[in-house]
């Protein structure tokens, strides 16, 4: 039943994403915007290909696992309303703290990296995924599993969501009136890939705000004569983007860090689980740190753009 109800899922959102790329890139083209190139959609597709190969390789094994985690639930819900409403809800949740840890330690932000290594910003970016997410994503729902929801629904609303996910990649639409208080946004989900540094690791959530506004995460899209123009992309873009380097760039640099004979097994672990960015001397900088260095050049808002493209990515 599961499977049936995702096929549909593909059957239904195929043709839609096919219109709305299509909308996109002529609107773009007649408004001389420029927000496609063959590189950057390419590149989009590769990874989405990629990390849906993962996907279905594990999906037999995370899938076994949410079900003896399924088998052993402590609670039923006979509603059927509520079931969905709740798993719904939770599930989104959950993924709010996933994506934030995915940005706030380095291990995870390695794998997701990829998403935000695109200086690009259409819908085809929301198919560029984190290669290497679906190898962990399924022990953060976990507790959906013992909470009584079934695997294949998990899976189904995960997958549901994420069109919704895909959507709000767009610079086309500004505001949606009364959904920018509950649901992310295109304008909030610009925010997320902007790598100026007010903007660094804001709105965390996939289809509800509710949770950036709650945990201090949210940023709302300043106007271009508040702040300075939107830049997406890492704070150090990509030196190159041959399809080796933009999944496992991060990683080599992890690397490298940690074979530094200078430091110690604490400055090691910070290297590999502390925050992105972080370094033992200041030669690189979080994005805590970037944005009280902004703070400090308020009056010179182009200088800290030059430092920001210094650092590494962040």
């Amino acid at each position: 039943m599961g499977t049936l109800r995702e096929q549909i899922l593909i059957f239904v959102s195929t043709p839609i994403y096919v219109f709305i790329i299509g909308l996109e890139i002529l609107l773009s083209n007649y408004h001389h915007r420029k927000l496609y190139t063959w590189k950057g959609a390419l590149n989009n597709l590769y990874l989405m290909l990629l990390n849906s190969g993962i996907d279905l390789l594990f999906r037999g094994i995370y899938i076994l696992v949410l079900a003896y985690f399924y088998e052993r639930r402590i609670i039923s819900i006979s509603s059927a309303f509520v079931y969905w409403f709740l798993l719904v809800i939770i599930e989104d949740f959950l993924y709010y703290w996933l994506h934030r840890f995915d940005h706030e330690i380095r291990f995870f932000w390695a794998v997701h990296v990829t998403h935000h290594s695109s200086e690009e910003m259409n819908f085809t970016v929301g198919f560029r995924s984190s290669v290497f997410q679906p190898l962990y994503r399924f022990i953060y729902f976990i507790p959906l599993a013992l909470a009584g929801f079934k695997p294949i629904d998990i899976v189904f609303i995960y997958s549901a969501t994420q069109i919704w996910g895909i959507f709000v990649h767009t610079e086309l639409i500004k505001k949606m009136g009364w959904m920018e208080y509950i649901l992310v946004t295109p304008s909030h989900h610009r925010v997320h890939h902007a790598s100026n540094p007010k903007y660094l690791d804001k709105n965390m959530g996939m289809f509800l705000i509710i949770w950036d506004k709650l945990f201090g995460t949210f940023q709302p899209e300043l106007p271009g004569e508040k702040y300075e123009a939107m830049k997406y992309g890492l704070t150090k873009p990509l030196e190159k983007e041959d399809p080796v380097n933009v999944v496992f760039h991060e990683w080599k640099t992890i690397w490298s860090d940690l074979r530094r004979k200078d430091i110690t097994w604490k400055q090691k672990f910070k290297y590999l689980f502390g925050p992105p960015g972080w370094s033992h001397d200041g030669s690189r900088h979080t994005s805590e740190e970037l944005r009280k260095m902004e703070a400090s050049f308020s009056d010179h808002p182009g200088m800290i753009q030059e430092m920001n493209e210094e650092a590494l990515a962040v």
